[in-house]
């Protein structure tokens, strides 16, 4: 069933969603304020970008031009009716498409950002795949690996341009050697827990196309309190 609601804390902000399918979560909204945003960025692209939740926040904090690519049609028309809602269509638009078939279309060195919240999961013989096709695309390997995402960034980005990710912290040496295949230098990264004194769950990384050498680590970022409700830092994201 679809439903308009307020982008959570975005009180100027509402989304279309259905609740047939993969929902948004905590994922889409750490990584826009995670990622690093200047003024000198012009153009941004984010890679499945599900019913715009990304492309809608960052509109707040940026004026760059913002490309969101979306492989499922129905998911894409949420995506679509989310931004004309919202008013925003001078600066967000949204493709319904394969992103390996859109990368070919497109002139290389053509964004400055680029982000992704892909999915977390590989394709096994041992897999227990979602019946939804919806949620099977959204977290499953299927349409989109670590691998083609970063020949896709290392093709689209500019020199220096960068790429931000939300992803599962037991995959980081994997994504950071995938990073390194094409030339993607890790540059910041920030590990997320659900409360304190427990594992994280969550990781944010983001590399530069053929970037210096460096890593920085990020304080950690905790999400809940032992009560349950979001820490103060979470709910600066909300504003």
């Amino acid at each position: 069933m679809k439903t308009i609601n307020y982008l959570l804390g975005y009180e100027n902000l509402k989304i279309y969603q259905d609740t047939d399918m993969f929902n948004f979560s905590l994922d889409s909204i750490l990584l826009p304020n995670f990622v690093t945003l200047n003024l000198k960025i012009k153009n941004i692209l984010d890679i499945g970008c599900g019913n715009a939740v990304i492309p809608l926040i960052l509109s707040k904090k940026t004026s760059a031009k913002i490309v969101g690519v979306e492989i499922q049609k129905e998911v894409y028309d949420l995506a679509k009716e989310s931004v004309e809602y919202n008013h925003l269509n001078h600066q967000i638009e949204i493709f319904n498409e394969d992103i390996c078939n859109f990368c070919n279309k497109v002139e290389s060195d053509s964004f400055d950002v680029i982000t992704c919240n892909p999915p977390f999961f590989k394709i096994e013989n041992q897999s227990h795949l979602n019946e939804s096709p919806y949620k099977i695309i959204a977290r499953h390997e299927v349409a989109l690996n670590l691998n083609s995402l970063f020949s896709i960034a290392k093709k689209l980005l500019k020199n220096n341009g960068t790429i931000a990710i939300v992803h599962r912290p037991e995959r980081l040496v994997e994504i950071i050697e995938t990073m390194k295949k094409y030339n993607i230098e890790p540059k910041r990264l920030q590990f997320v827990y659900p409360r304190q004194n427990q594992d994280a769950n969550i990781l944010l990384i983001e590399g530069s196309k053929n970037g210096k050498p460096g890593l920085k680590i990020l304080p950690p970022l905790y999400t809940h309190e032992e009560d349950g409700t979001y820490t103060k830092e979470v709910q600066s994201y909300f504003s």
